[in-house]
């Protein structure tokens, strides 16, 4: 997972499809971080990416960087708890002015049953899988 985490926040920006009915919706994203051993994001409720996500919480994640592409397959689940929005707002400050540990807007999300597929452009470079 740690190697996961390394590539998406090296990568800087990712992007999160979601499903609304049968329509698939991108966007870019670009907070991640380990916290208890799981990786998290972070959204606002209201936006539709949360309303996707608590219809169906299956979702796919892409980034690219260097050569290399990682695809991550997973549920995203919400955790209210304070702990892991603190630590997600003290990684990203920047974003504390419209996102606060004790708000009904905040949202923190973490993948579960994930499976995570780094690929290459190099054909002579195997795709390697990590599941967490």
């Amino acid at each position: 997972m740690k190697e996961v985490f390394d590539f998406l926040k090296k990568a800087e920006t990712y992007y999160l499809a979601t499903a609304d009915g049968d329509q698939p919706r991108v966007r870019p994203f670009g907070t991640v971080e380990m916290f208890e051993d799981k990786l998290y994001i972070l959204t606002g409720k209201t936006k539709d990416v949360s309303k996707q996500i608590q219809k169906n919480p299956k979702a796919e994640i892409c980034a690219f960087m260097d050569g290399t592409w990682l695809r991550i397959t997973c549920e995203l689940v919400r955790d209210d708890r304070i702990p892991p929005k603190q630590h997600m707002l003290d990684c990203y400050p920047h974003l504390q002015f419209m996102y606060k540990v004790d708000d009904d807007y905040t949202e923190v999300l973490y993948m579960k049953n994930a499976t995570a597929v780094f690929a290459s452009m190099n054909p002579e470079i195997p795709p390697k899988t990590i599941t967490f």
